[in-house]
């Protein structure tokens, strides 16, 4: 027995609308879900990636999160959207033309990036690993 993909990865948003904004433009896509969750306790709005992956952004019923995401606490440390490295430079003009500042093009032995992060300080990256 194989230990199975990754089908979605959900991430708790401060500001649904302003972060279903900044992922319209930054995905190009428009979610393909936006609802209530059938318990009452969470909203999302979900976008489909390529691969088959979904991407889901929550917010929850109930008393807002104050603090920005950190990822030196226990839990989420980054996401990573895998890309081939002919892209990297693409990638960068974009994300400079959508005004997100990012750490342009990192490489290391195990792979090269770009990091960067959204509006609630989430760390995100895309990477290559190495061909």
């Amino acid at each position: 027995m194989t230990f199975p993909a990754l089908t979605h990865v959900a991430i708790t948003v401060t500001d649904l609308d302003a972060s279903t904004r900044w992922y319209t433009a930054l995905l190009g896509a428009e979610p393909v879900l936006d609802e209530d969750e059938a318990s009452g306790t969470f909203h999302h709005a979900v976008f489909a990636l390529d691969g088959g992956t979904l991407f889901g952004l929550h917010t929850h019923t109930g008393a807002a999160a104050t603090e920005t995401f950190d990822e030196r606490r226990t839990g989420l440390d980054h996401v990573a959207f895998a890309i081939g490295r002919e892209e990297l430079d693409g990638w960068v003009t974009k994300l400079n033309e959508l005004g997100i500042p990012n750490s342009g093009v990192k490489d290391a032995h195990y792979g090269s990036g770009i990091s960067f992060r959204d509006p609630d300080n989430i760390a995100l990256e895309f990477f290559a690993p190495p061909a």
